[in-house]
């Protein structure tokens, strides 16, 4: 009897223990079985709350500062174009069309993995097509059309940017057609942007995400932003390039994964509309004039704001074999590649 009755007044005390720490937003562990009591989960659960708070453990708690309104995703597709500037065939040696779905379909299934997340924050994906087929175009139209969230498609128009773009580059020769579709893609993406709410990730049409892409990099954004009281810029893949030299670097840690501060990116990245406007001008510059490299004026951005990329990568660029700004180190590409197959 009198085990019993010890036994029950530890579980009241403990009861009246975990009141308190709930109050006191405490949060608390028992190690013999990695239980939280104060939130009811295990440490394998995700313990992060969107807009709240940011928890890994053993690090602890960060307090969201910088909540995430909305996220619009701009992909920028043109499935008749295999590859922008050279002729050399990609990985897995397919018709550009079947990049750009399978781009779509990783994008999908990253977002619906983290469905439960977009169910409190704005979600809008936005399609800026150049010149695909109308087959191509039906299908990407049918696949947004049976989704949760909001999509839109939107046809470019070369001739509306096409005067604003300087007909000689940086190399003094002159810039290819197939660059100019491109900025004048990005130049659309941007114009999209501004009238975006929050977050704007600009993707290109041959990069394949993991599941967990979009829940990590949404996690990830609040969590950093918070910590270093600054907006910033994420990147998801992590490009080999950037291996190259040995330079200095912070690591932080964000959600799930390490991520690591670089200088460079090619042009896909996820940053704020209030960036896109702080930075208009040199965004657009991309856009008139083709700089070498072609990202320069995002690499000049990198150096006065934070951009940071995923170790292991989150997105692979699908270009070919030998390119060192393509495919990820310590990814399994085949297996990122299948799991983006249309069924």
């Amino acid at each position: 009897m009198k085990v019993k009755n010890k036994a029950n007044k530890k579980s009241f005390f403990k009861k009246i223990f975990i009141k308190i720490c709930r109050l006191l937003d405490y949060e608390i562990i028992d190690q013999g079985n990695f239980y939280l009591p104060v939130t009811n989960q295990h440490i394998n659960d995700d313990l992060s709350k969107i807009g709240k708070r940011s928890l890994t453990m053993p690090m602890g708690k960060v307090q969201i500062t910088r909540p995430i309104k909305s996220l619009t995703i701009i992909l920028r597709t043109c499935a008749s174009v295999n590859m922008l500037t050279q002729s050399k065939k990609r990985l897995f040696d397919q018709e550009k069309s079947e990049y750009t779905l399978r781009s779509l379909n990783s994008i999908i299934k990253s977002i619906n993995y983290a469905k439960e997340l977009f169910n409190n924050i704005n979600l809008e994906l936005i399609i800026v097509d150049h010149n695909s087929e109308k087959k191509v175009i039906d299908k990407i139209k049918s696949i947004l059309s049976d989704q949760f969230f909001k999509s839109k498609f939107v046809s470019l128009n070369v001739d509306d940017f096409k005067k604003d773009i300087n007909p000689v580059n940086e190399k003094k020769e002159k810039v290819i057609f197939n660059q100019i579709s491109n900025m004048s893609n990005i130049y659309q993406s941007l114009l999209l942007a501004r009238e975006s709410e929050d977050l704007v990730y600009f993707v290109e049409d041959d990069y394949i995400h993991s599941i967990q892409a979009f829940k990590e990099m949404v996690l990830t954004y609040e969590k950093l932003s918070s910590m270093l009281k600054t907006e910033l810029i994420l990147c998801p893949t992590d490009y080999p390039y950037l291996y190259g030299e040995i330079e200095n670097t912070k690591v932080l840690l964000g959600d799930k994964w390490h991520w690591r501060s670089v200088k460079e990116t090619l042009c896909t990245f996820l940053m704020s509309k209030e960036m896109v406007i702080k930075y208009w001008e040199e965004l657009t510059s991309m856009c008139k004039f083709e700089h070498y490299p072609f990202e320069k004026p995002l690499h000049n951005i990198y150096e006065k704001e934070y951009c940071f990329t995923p170790i292991p990568s989150l997105a692979i660029h699908l270009t070919n074999i030998n390119s060192v700004f393509g495919l990820s180190p310590n990814i399994d590409w085949k297996k990122n590649w299948d799991e983006s197959e249309l069924k």
